[in-house]
């Protein structure tokens, strides 16, 4: 496949591009996250979302541990060619690793961060120990 597309993407100092992941549909933020070029062409290869982990320093799969997958519908590069956005069907309904549909679920009210979304499933019933 030719990949000569990931050359106009503006990689940063690490190597790493921002992704916002959008749903499809709605139209909603669910998350941002990262990608090396390794993990953009992976995502354009296998039409799910794969990111670069920078605390686990591998590639990440989205949903590989909480089933919780991105079907990626459209990708796209912004003017500067440095931030991606996914249009993706989000498995699940939950983006977060918190249980939530979306990341931005804190709102700015009165000087505090307050959650306005709710905790659709636990971590625990998400991130299971025994494998199961």
């Amino acid at each position: 496949m030719n990949q000569s597309w990931l050359d106009a993407v503006k990689w940063d100092a690490g190597g790493l591009v921002p992704v916002v992941a959008q749903e499809h549909g709605s139209g909603r933020v669910l998350m941002v996250a990262w990608m090396n070029r390794d993990a953009l062409a992976a995502t354009a290869r296998e039409g799910r979302a794969v990111y670069w982990s920078r605390s686990r320093h591998r590639l990440w799969r989205k949903g590989e541990e909480s089933g919780h997958a991105q079907v990626v519908r459209d990708i796209r590069l912004d003017c500067d060619g440095d931030v991606v956005l996914i249009s993706v069907e989000q498995i699940g309904g939950i983006a977060c690793h918190t249980g939530r549909h979306s990341c931005f679920f804190q709102q700015l009210q009165d000087d505090h961060w307050v959650a306005v979304e709710p905790v659709l499933k636990s971590e625990s019933e998400i991130y299971r120990k025994d494998g199961k």
